[in-house]
């Protein structure tokens, strides 16, 4: 009797062996794209160029030699404003309700890299306005920016940073200064296009997505209105082709920030 008991048993336990599901294999990790990494940020420091609002970067020495311990020790504090320095901007900047930096989706600041050049016209006209026309001509020559793509404008002022005078138009400070700048930007009618394009998020190689001499912004008010961010005063634009980078853009995640200093870098393919 209890050698059929332990057969039903073994019985029962290999049914069960065989039914049971194989366990799922672990979900692939997305590869890491392979190339050379180009840092598109400008440093903090002194000569950093903020608006002429804005209050500048600060660095205050706290500590910098051995201690009584014997060990060498350094720290800093530092302030700054939000929009100064290679930075972005989040919606909420001129979109009340709309994203702030620690809630935009990391999806959007991570993706393929559609990089346009208006170096000629900008370097013709300070006062520049990207239009329509500068994305469908890129988009004959390179084919369709798709959704989800990380637009950028190269305009060529990258390459006059630091000086404030021939970068901004201006190094004077303060209110009166605002309306002496003068640097390229993003026509409303191409930001409104890159919005049906559905794009992740815009940036450029200038102080503003707005030209500066806009007052009243409409290129920042068309894209924050529909959560998408922008990237200014990006650097090293002219090492990247036109299509095929991956842009990386983090900003420091300030809760309710409306705008954050950015480490941002591209990995270019090989050729």
């Amino acid at each position: 009797m209890r050698r059929v008991a332990f057969a039903l048993l073994a019985a029962a336990a290999s049914a069960c062996t065989a039914a049971a599901p194989p366990a799922p294999a672990p979900a692939a990790s997305p590869a890491w794209p392979a190339g050379t990494l180009v840092d598109l940020s400008h440093a903090y420091g002194d000569d950093t160029v903020f608006w002429p609002t804005a209050e500048s970067f600060k660095l205050d020495r706290v500590a910098d030699g051995v201690t009584e311990k014997g060990y060498y020790y350094a720290a800093n504090n530092f302030a700054s404003s939000e929009h100064g320095g290679t930075h972005i901007d989040a919606p909420v900047h001129f979109a009340k309700g709309h994203l702030a930096v620690d809630a935009i989706p990391l999806e959007q600041l991570i993706g393929p890299a559609i990089v346009v050049d208006v170096t000629a016209a900008s370097g013709q006209n300070a006062d520049y306005q990207i239009p329509v026309s500068d994305l469908t001509a890129w988009e004959r020559e390179h084919g369709a920016i798709e959704s989800g793509a990380i637009v950028l404008f190269r305009t060529g002022f990258s390459g006059r940073w630091p000086d404030a005078a021939r970068y901004l138009g201006t190094a004077d400070r303060g209110d009166a200064a605002v309306a002496k700048l003068h640097f390229p930007g993003l026509h409303p009618d191409a930001a409104k296009w890159l919005v049906d394009r559905k794009v992740h998020a815009v940036g450029l190689d200038t102080a503003s997505i707005d030209y500066g001499q806009s007052t009243i912004y409409e290129s920042h008010r068309v894209l924050y209105e529909h959560d998408i961010p922008a990237f200014e005063n990006l650097t090293n634009l002219d090492r990247l082709p036109a299509r095929g980078a991956h842009v990386v853009a983090l900003p420091m995640k300030i809760k309710g920030g409306t705008g954050a200093p950015l480490r941002a870098i591209a990995i270019v393919p090989a050729r």
